[in-house]
């Protein structure tokens, strides 16, 4: 049986092979909609089968939209990956998804096979890309938007979340509380001063010790983001002597652990200890005890990186601060903080 074409389509539909393509791209001119109708009902009859290879290498674009992330097995980061994949579809267009683990020349493995796929634009959670990376992207002229990070190595259109603000909102709480003092869980020792969320958050933390008038040297503890190397540190933080009253976590995942470490030590969260997260994940609600922590609209951070991706007007002119669209944090208050069901 022959292939069908799209001047099959036209033929039957009694329209041009350019309205087909208009139809079936949904533009990038308007079709009316008894013309669209015929035009579907000849796509249904003749069974047709739009070529997206051979498109992709007309257009030189595709579908797809690259997505690079740190580790998709982390809540925050898995639940980052659908909504984007969500906000895509509305648009029409697919994701590939490729994971770093945190490693530098994974990310610049990623970051050239997708661009050699020619997707149409690139959605990067980097953790400190390195200048490799950020010569690649150069070479590529590249459609890149930073989500949740935004290394200093690149100027691209970044996308995130008030983390500053946001742990200051949380470490504030907790000392409303009362708690002698806070001590904050941040990232490693390999965490990027600059860019990186995590390092936002211990500065807030700071920021709001320093408000109350209260020290922070000695109760900044380095974790790894992910709650079974947080839950190892907690169990040794907890049951030395000096127990802090409170703890804010910079990801809600340490947070699971340390509330993880205290069950295990037989601390009662939050009569002995309060804890407070950052992320507001699915999980924290369902902790035990439920978790109050820091969130922000993934949904719509999302859905404006992926606009941002997909916006012929993308390389704009203006400083740094101006191509950053931050989105507010807010307190989500639980109890793990002291605070009443």
């Amino acid at each position: 049986m022959a292939k069908v074409t799209r001047d099959d389509v036209a033929r039957l539909a009694g329209t041009s092979t350019a309205v087909v393509s208009y139809v079936i791209n949904n533009g990038p001119r308007p079709v009316a909609p008894a013309t669209r109708e015929r035009v579907l009902a000849a796509i249904k009859e003749l069974g047709y089968r739009p070529d997206r290879v051979a498109q992709a290498m007309a257009s030189r674009r595709t579908d797809l939209i690259g997505l690079i992330i740190p580790d998709a097995r982390q809540p925050f980061f898995g639940e980052m990956a659908h909504a984007v994949e969500q906000a895509a579809s509305e648009r029409g267009k697919m994701v590939l998804v490729g994971n770093t683990d945190y490693i530098g020349e994974r990310e610049v493995h990623y970051l050239r096979a997708f661009l050699g796929m020619r997707v149409s634009g690139l959605i990067l959670v980097s953790h400190a890309l390195n200048d490799l990376a950020a010569a690649e992207i150069d070479a590529w002229d590249a459609r890149v938007v930073l989500l949740h990070e935004r290394p200093e190595a690149i100027d691209d259109v970044a996308v995130v979340t008030d983390d500053l603000g946001g742990a200051q909102l949380a470490v504030r709480h907790l000392l409303e509380h009362g708690y002698e003092y806070v001590a904050c869980m941040g990232g490693t020792a390999d965490t990027p001063a600059v860019g990186d969320p995590v390092s936002d958050h211990v500065e807030g933390w700071k920021r709001a010790m320093a408000e109350a008038g209260l020290p922070t040297e000695g109760r900044l503890f380095e974790a790894p983001y992910n709650r079974y190397d947080a839950y190892r540190v907690a169990l040794d933080l907890l049951s030395g002597p000096d127990r802090p009253p409170a703890i804010f976590c910079s990801t809600d995942d340490q947070a699971i652990g340390v509330l993880r470490a205290a069950r295990e030590l037989r601390i009662d969260v939050p009569g002995e200890l309060a804890v407070a997260g950052f992320d507001d994940i699915k999980e924290a609600a369902l902790a035990d005890p439920p978790l109050t922590t820091i969130a922000s609209d993934r949904s719509a951070m999302a859905r404006a990186a992926v606009d941002l991706v997909l916006d012929d007007g993308l390389r704009v002119a203006g400083s740094r601060r101006e191509r950053l669209k931050t989105f507010p944090s807010r307190l989500v208050v639980r109890t793990s903080c002291g605070c009443e069901a």
